[in-house]
């Protein structure tokens, strides 16, 4: 006996609950062996032309009325266009995509939102809370396929929101619902209607434990934009994050802010990340992350504190990655020579931004070297560079976006790596100081004349 993958091929000799390949989770089955199967040539109803030849098609594009959203669409949704949102739950998605069916509906167009979760009171309740009722907005609860489909001829929209994929089933389709086979024939169908009918489809989906989108891969392949949205449920800030986009670039990020009546939109992030102090503060930085297109602004705080104890020094980290600060540490120990072994140092970024940018090494070494030795610098600084282990720093991509970014924000000084622009100079008001090491960073700042702190 042979069991085969039903997503990838990948085939094995006894039965496995998990693919070795692709690894998801049943989709192995027993096989019989394998035939070589003879298919007859057919004519083709059409020749094969040359790509010159091929009539180019402009899609007119039709904006949702969420900047932000369109933004990451590439300027809006585009008809027959099927679009995979995911996201944790309590996220906002549900939230969002409601005033995305409501503006689209206030724009005169016809919106069905179908909610396999929620009952149409429920839905009600929280579109009365974020301002979203309007008058071609339809609600349906359903959770089969075929009456989904029934609302859609009877109703017409232009939009449809599906609220979520994984809460569809399809009669004659074996598998619970949620499952491998239902989510592919439940999705396979919608993208059917979506490109029969030229109607715009959006569709929630689950996320597993590990961040993953929940269901087959194929899943993915078979629509036409990918979002994830992100966001810690114990901050107000969400960033949707294009995947994957067939309509336009598969990098850009919209930013909103959960509030009570609502996402709201927020074109101008960068705010959101950085404290406001009336002096300059030790072990404080501000560096510059790239966000798809957008250049942002993050505030780096770090706290050196003597070990209370005999214990080990303990090093504790939010919202920056763990082993990278590890290792930015062990530079300033031993290239820096800033004495730390003997420190709790703690780590955290402000906002509950989530830097994992390599740009942002020189920002966590200054903020770690100014509380180590509890002297402040100039808070109009920003510095950026990645960290090598020798101590250098290696040039960062997007290095004229960012210094505009940080010339838009009234920031006065900045540190970048050595040869990072093609041409010297300031950047407006900007003055731009290139360093070739930490070291030589340090010492520009004024981080090194004094011992660490007791």
């Amino acid at each position: 006996m042979q069991y085969r993958c039903s997503e990838c091929g990948w085939t094995s000799g006894r039965w496995v609950g998990r693919c070795g390949e692709c690894q998801t989770w049943g989709s192995v089955a027993a096989v019989g062996a394998p035939k070589l199967a003879v298919v007859a040539s057919s004519v083709p109803l059409s020749r094969a032309v040359p790509i010159n030849e091929v009539a180019s098609q402009t899609h007119r594009r039709t904006l949702t009325g969420v900047g932000e959203l369109d933004r990451v669409l590439g300027g809006g949704l585009v008809p027959g266009e099927v679009v995979l949102l995911a996201g944790e739950p309590g996220v906002g998605k549900s939230t969002l995509l409601l005033d995305v069916a409501a503006r689209w509906a206030g724009q005169g167009r016809v919106a069905l939102y179908v909610s396999g979760e929620e009952s149409t009171a429920q839905v009600r309740l929280r579109a009365e809370r974020t301002g979203g009722l309007a008058a071609s907005l339809y609600l349906a609860a359903e959770n089969d396929l075929g009456t989904l489909l029934g609302h859609v001829e009877q109703v017409r929209p232009t939009l449809l929101v599906v609220d979520s994929v994984q809460t569809i089933g399809c009669t004659g389709v074996e598998g619970a619902v949620g499952g491998v086979s239902q989510v592919r024939e439940v999705t396979a169908a919608l993208v059917r209607t979506a490109k029969a009918s030229g109607m715009a489809v959006v569709v929630v989906g689950h996320v597993t434990k590990d961040g993953a989108i929940a269901g087959p891969r194929i899943m993915e392949h078979l629509v036409d934009v990918v979002l994830s949205f992100e966001g810690d449920r114990h901050t107000q800030f969400r960033i949707v994050r294009g995947v994957k986009n067939r309509f336009g670039a598969a990098d850009e990020v919209g930013c909103f802010e959960m509030s009570e009546h609502g996402m709201i939109e927020v074109p101008d992030p960068s705010g959101l990340f950085m404290s406001l102090h009336d002096e300059p503060v030790p072990g404080t930085s501000v560096t510059l992350t790239i966000e798809g297109r957008r250049a942002l602004l993050a505030e780096v705080q770090a706290l050196v504190a003597p070990v209370a104890s005999e214990t080990a020094p303990r090093r504790v980290c939010h919202g920056v990655d763990s082993g990278r600060v590890a290792m930015i540490l062990a530079v300033l120990q031993r290239r820096a020579k800033v004495p730390l072994f003997q420190h709790d140092v703690y780590v955290s970024t402000v906002g509950g931004a989530r830097v994992v940018d390599p740009a942002a090494d020189l920002g966590i070494a200054v903020a770690v070297a100014s509380a180590a030795v509890d002297r402040a610098y100039p808070q109009r600084v920003v510095a950026l560079g990645e960290v090598g282990l020798a101590g250098e720093l290696r040039r960062v991509p997007g290095i004229e976006r960012r210094l505009a970014e940080a010339a838009r924000m009234g920031f006065d000084t900045a540190l970048v790596p050595v040869d990072s622009r093609e041409k010297s100079g300031a950047v407006g008001s900007l003055k731009v100081i290139e360093v070739a090491t930490v070291v030589e960073a340090l010492a520009s700042l004024d981080l090194r004349r004094m011992r660490v702190a007791a």
